[in-house]
Parts: structure tokens; C-alpha cells; sequence
């Protein structure tokens, strides 16, 4: 596993954005475990997350993009501190573009943040999870209607793992599937999983042999087989 990533992992539980526990989900599954984007709230933790999207995006798509697309509430910190950190890490200047919930009729109007679209600019949208893909659902129609731009793939920070809608594949791989542009990931759950278990952290394993249990059964009944 590649340094960068085992960082990352440490990042999040350190940031106590990944928890482990007893959670109800919005899709009404009991999960072992959590991950809350909301929770980074500081400066040198934005700064941080920056980086290592910035990692995982060079690593996927190089710096063969123009734009990163940050989807409407938690995306939008996202693509600005991505775009900052692809700029001091790889000396490559993008623009940052978000959505707004609601269209603006007055001063800087529109639905758009940022930086407008443009015809021809290639696109990498960030986002925090994707569980179903829904959210990608009601980004795509939105940055294909403001110009003739070229997706060339998402980046979110945790692979959940978990089955789509389709109840066959991981959402990630129902949104390669649907819209014909690659989805990646920071890391997968099986990487935190792999890395964490038996590993200490301040005194305490994180996961121990309970709560890998736990995480198998569950996996065992929602994820991809």
C-alpha cells in the first residue's frame, strides 16, 4: 500500500471523521463503521485532505485535467483545497467549480461557483463518500448542461465497498458502468480494514478481533461479492 495512503488512513481516524461502532445509515443499514467528511474543520486539516486528494488524483488521472468539479455542500471545500494543493505539489494551476442548490438570479448568476465551464475543459469531480451514487446521479446532468465538457473521472475519499443499486456492484462501479468514466478512490475499506486491524492508536487497537468480526459479518451481507 502506497505511503500516502496509510497516512491517509491514520488521517482519518486521528480527525475522527472514520469511527467505529454501532451506526444507522441513511440507507437503514447497521454499520460497523462510519466516515463523516464534515468532521475536518481546520485549517491544517483541509490543508492535509487537499494533499492527499491531490495524491490520489495524480495518481488515477495525472494532471491531464483543467477543472475540479466539488458537488454542493461538502465537495465544494473539497475542490478548493484539492485545486490548492495540485498547485503546490505539482505546479499545475486548475480551477476549482462547484454547483449551487439553488440557481442564482442576481450579481454572480447562475448555478454555478467558481469557475465557469467551458467547451472542451476536462473535468475531475471530488466528492467525500459515494454509498448508491446518487449524488453523481444529480452532478452529471448539471456539468453537462453548461457546456461540452469531458469527464474524465471521480475521486472520493472512501470506497465503501458496499453493493449499489443494482445489488451486483459497488457504487463506484455502477457509475463506470453508467456514465463510461472511471470512479476511484483515496482508499477502499479493505485497505482501512487490512491496515487498522491489530494497529494501535493512542493505547488502544482500533480494530480488534470483535469489531473485525463485526465488519466481516457485515460485508459478508453488503458487499460486492
Amino acid at each position: 500500500m502506497e505511503q500516502y495512503k496509510q497516512e491517509f488512513i491514520e488521517f482519518m481516524v486521528e480527525s475522527n471523521v472514520l469511527k467505529f461502532g454501532e451506526f444507522t445509515l441513511k440507507s437503514g443499514r447497521k454499520s460497523p463503521f462510519f466516515m463523516n467528511a464534515g468532521a475536518y474543520v481546520t485549517g491544517s486539516q483541509l490543508r492535509r485532505l487537499g494533499e492527499y486528494y491531490a495524491r490520489a488524483v495524480y495518481e488515477h488521472y495525472g494532471l491531464d485535467f483543467d477543472v475540479l468539479f466539488g458537488p454542493a455542500y461538502k465537495g465544494i471545500p473539497l475542490s478548493v483545497a484539492a485545486a490548492m494543493a495540485v498547485s503546490e505539489l505539482y505546479g499545475k494551476d486548475i480551477r476549482y467549480c462547484s454547483n449551487r442548490k439553488e440557481v442564482k438570479d442576481h450579481g454572480d448568476t447562475g448555478i454555478l461557483l467558481g469557475s465557469k465551464l467551458k467547451d472542451g475543459d476536462r473535468v475531475v469531480i471530488i466528492e467525500d463518500v459515494t454509498t448508491s451514487g446518487k449524488s453523481i446521479e444529480e452532478t452529471f446532468p448539471i456539468i453537462k448542461a453548461q457546456a461540452d465538457v469531458e469527464v474524465k473521472g471521480l475521486i472520493v475519499s472512501l470506497n465503501r465497498m458496499e453493493i449499489g443499486k443494482s445489488g451486483k456492484k459497488c457504487a463506484l462501479e455502477e457509475i463506470e458502468e453508467l456514465y463510461g468514466f472511471p470512479a476511484n478512490a483515496i482508499v477502499t475499506m479493505e485497505e482501512v480494514v487490512e491496515y487498522l486491524y491489530g494497529r494501535e492508536y493512542e493505547g488502544k487497537v482500533v480494530i480488534d478481533d470483535t469489531l473485525k468480526a463485526a465488519i466481516d459479518a457485515y460485508y459478508e451481507e453488503y458487499g460486492v461479492k
